[in-house]
């Protein structure tokens, strides 16, 4: 299944990096190395079967269409990456698993048209290898191990580009989808979370056919498990792409002035019991502990996890700056940002805490919780 996430902030690398392909970063899943010697196994195993193989000759063949497995799945992201970088959008990795892979992409398509372009690219590239491989199959003489390597590369490159088509989300076909009613509804956050609806009920669908085949005896039982396992897979990343619409749908009501805290600044070497004492009488609400020097200025902000964790009987006898952190550890949101600047600083550089800053002025705190309560209230109301 192919997955072609994007995400403003560079993300922490996933997988090894083995090299790079069209100046394009290329990594490996560690879960790939535990399929790659269990299709060799299964795929080596046939071939001694059905070609009369030795064991080691079998195995080796089993070697080598995993290679052209990886190989295939490759060529698929490359579809998706290239048709981005055609359209001026950067492409950060390609991270490869055996029989899926992802392209990470450093920003949205900027157009519907663009966003299904791109999207198909993949499937267009599986399908096109597929039927290279099928008319290589029909020329080879039967029973032949390069006719059996091509007849598998047909039908696992058919597969993958009919399943990737699929219109739900996280497919490539749901990518599509989503450009179509993005086109329709004007709204990208709303067409996404149309998409990911219509990925969970494809996870149904195809569930409830693979039941009724693995009834009938058409499919083993291993098999049936192995596709209600990517059943499962699509239904969590349905899950995430409608979590992901509407939390980016509710961007416009990020508002940094208002979710911003004041500061009441102490100065340096204050007991922490004589600093939450001063707090507390404060009016202001949600007010935050900062430490100043003797000049006033900001030099830490205090932590309220570590303070809370201070037993309150030592309390008078902590001073402020030891839970504290120190201001050049802390990201600094100017005022002023939009709701989508402040998710894309929040995500590039995460942390509990922010400064928000008014020129050279500190001018108080942003909590990641006061954001996430904005983006999902009903998530923030169960807790």
């Amino acid at each position: 299944m192919d997955d072609s996430r994007v995400s403003q902030p560079p993300p922490t690398p996933r997988g090894r990096p083995v090299g790079r392909v069209a100046g394009i970063p290329v990594h490996t899943n560690a879960s790939m190395l535990l399929l790659a010697v269990l299709v060799t196994i299964v795929y080596g195993n046939h071939a001694r079967e059905q070609l009369g193989l030795a064991e080691p000759w079998a195995y080796l063949v089993g070697t080598g269409f995993v290679v052209c497995l990886v190989g295939s799945v490759l060529l698929h992201e490359l579809g998706h990456a290239l048709t981005a970088r055609r359209f001026g959008i950067g492409v950060r990795r390609i991270t490869l698993e055996l029989l899926s892979g992802w392209t990470e992409m450093d920003r949205d398509a900027p157009t519907p048209r663009v966003d299904a372009l791109v999207s198909l690219a993949g499937p267009a590239v599986s399908l096109l290898l597929g039927g290279v491989a099928t008319a290589v199959t029909l020329l080879l003489p039967e029973r032949t191990l390069t006719r059996e390597v091509a007849f598998q590369l047909a039908l696992s490159n058919v597969l993958v580009a009919f399943f990737n088509v699929l219109p739900g989300l996280p497919l490539d076909g749901g990518r599509a989808l989503r450009a179509l009613m993005w086109a329709v509804l004007r709204d990208r956050n709303r067409a996404t979370v149309v998409a990911g609806w219509a990925g969970r009920a494809m996870a149904v669908v195809t569930a409830a056919v693979v039941l009724f085949l693995w009834q009938l005896g058409v499919i083993t039982t291993l098999g049936m498990a192995f596709v209600l396992l990517v059943v499962l897979t699509l239904w969590q990343g349905a899950g995430q792409s409608i979590r992901l619409g509407r939390m980016t749908g509710r961007f416009p009501l990020i508002d940094l002035s208002a979710l911003t805290r004041p500061l009441l600044t102490v100065p340096a070497g204050t007991p922490l019991g004589e600093a939450q004492r001063r707090r507390s009488e404060d009016p202001r609400p949600d007010v935050m502990l900062a430490v100043a020097d003797s000049a006033g200025s900001l030099t830490a902000l205090v932590d309220p996890v570590a303070a809370e964790r201070v037993p309150v009987g030592r309390r008078p006898w902590v001073s402020v700056e030891s839970v504290a952190r120190s201001r050049d550890a802390l990201t600094a949101l100017p005022l002023g940002l939009t709701g989508e600047q402040v998710v894309r600083a929040l995500q590039a550089h995460p942390g509990a805490q922010y400064l928000v800053t008014a020129g050279e002025d500190v001018v108080g705190v942003l909590r990641v919780a006061d954001v996430a309560a904005v983006l999902e209230p009903r998530r923030a109301s169960r807790n």
